[in-house]
């Protein structure tokens, strides 16, 4: 009877770029409204709800078959993040709950800055492309809380703008998994990989 080891190939596709292009692509539109160029509209609260927050929360819950605990709870985290976003913002309307202030806006965000602050810590195990997408998201979420907190137009625009970045650069760690992974080569780089997962460990798609 053999003893050698039963290893088992894991054969599913990877979930990250479909939830890296949720957050990215919906965090690029809701900053260009921050950034001043149009106003807060059902195209934003669509993209919220479906791209940013439903197709987030499908990725992470694939992310878990990986075995990955950091894509799982960012994933899900974040998702959950846009779909409470719009909740803030459509609840009054429907005169279910009072309006969120300023004040209360800028705690939301700078708790939310602090999560993606220890998430940024867990980057340096990962690839120089998802150290770029939360270094500047931890950025974005601390410039919206001072604006709020300071009551400041311009920080504000200034804040769009760097979450523009932000979301660009999930866009491009997005895309350039799925490119590599279809043209069987490095076609867009995603930086060093400070961490490889053991024979052991599930690929985490990172």
């Amino acid at each position: 009877m053999s003893t050698d080891p039963i290893i088992i190939k894991d054969t599913t596709a990877n979930p990250a770029p479909l939830g890296l292009l949720g957050f990215g692509m919906t965090t690029i539109l809701l900053n260009i409204h921050n950034a001043g160029y149009y106003p807060n509209n059902s195209m934003i609260l669509a993209m919220g709800i479906f791209v940013g927050g439903i197709a987030q929360i499908i990725a992470g819950i694939l992310e878990s078959k990986k075995n990955n605990t950091f894509g799982t709870t960012a994933f899900i985290a974040y998702g959950s993040f846009w779909l409470s976003l719009v909740a803030i913002w459509v609840l009054p309307k429907l005169g279910l709950a009072e309006a969120a202030d300023e004040k209360a806006m800028g705690f939301y965000l700078l708790t939310w800055g602090f999560f993606s602050f220890c998430m940024f810590i867990g980057t340096f195990r990962l690839n120089r492309a998802l150290q770029v997408v939360f270094g500047t998201l931890v950025i974005l979420f601390w410039l919206l809380a001072i604006g709020d907190f300071t009551h400041s137009a311009t920080i504000k625009i200034i804040a769009g703008y760097e979450g523009i970045l932000c979301g660009l650069s999930a866009f491009y760690a997005a895309i350039a998994q799925i490119l590599n992974e279809v043209y069987g080569c490095t076609l867009l780089p995603l930086g060093p990989v400070a961490h490889k997962p053991s024979s052991t460990e599930a690929p985490s798609g990172h």
